[in-house]
């Protein structure tokens, strides 16, 4: 009798192994398990890299209308300082630069020619720590007079969310992207 229940009893567990075995009703939740935090690091890069690229598109179009109304004479007397420009800048990014009055930084001045327009951004590659508020030139601002040639150089440091190790669109300590938006044109003849 001892046999016979422990043959039965072998026979179920073994019936119960070979079941289980062929069993594939969890199997999708163990694949979606493995592949979600590769899939969703990808969406997320993928949106985040979409943002970049669409905010850098946003100020360098802002860059432009703003620098437009220097161009045709306008802004004399509407702007006069770097705050003025920078608000004007700001109200043109529909609110997808945080922070955009403190954090935007920008130059605008009268060169003498066309061959001494050098671009270069404000700040020191170098720098590891604490690199969030340092900029290495100041603002400034000057309209130029009718005929003058302008440089407008514009720069944001846009923070960046998603890291994937050395796969980053960070080109700043802190995780942080530099944003830039320049042009150099000749006002036209106002007086």
């Amino acid at each position: 009798m001892a046999t016979r229940l422990g043959s039965l009893i072998g026979r179920r567990l073994r019936q119960r192994r070979r079941d289980f075995a062929r069993d594939e009703r969890g199997a999708t939740l163990i694949e979606f398990a493995i592949l979600a935090l590769p899939f969703f690091s990808i969406v997320g890069a993928i949106l985040e890299t979409s943002v970049v690229f669409l905010s850098g598109q946003v100020l360098e179009s802002a860059t432009q209308d703003v620098s437009r109304l220097i161009r045709t004479g306008q802004a004399q007397g509407m702007m006069s300082a770097p705050e003025d420009f920078k608000s004007r800048i700001c109200a043109r990014v529909y609110g997808l630069f945080p922070n955009c009055e403190t954090d935007l930084h920008v130059e605008v001045q009268t060169i003498t020619d066309f061959d001494s327009a050098t671009i270069s951004p404000p700040i020191d590659w170098s720098c590891e720590e604490n690199c969030d508020a340092q900029w290495t030139r100041d603002e400034q601002y000057s309209s130029g007079g009718g005929g003058s040639i302008m440089m407008v150089q514009v720069y944001y440091k846009w923070p960046i969310m998603i890291s994937l190790g050395d796969m980053t669109l960070g080109n700043l300590p802190g995780n942080k992207r530099l944003m830039s938006a320049s042009t150099v044109f000749r006002n036209e003849p106002f007086t």
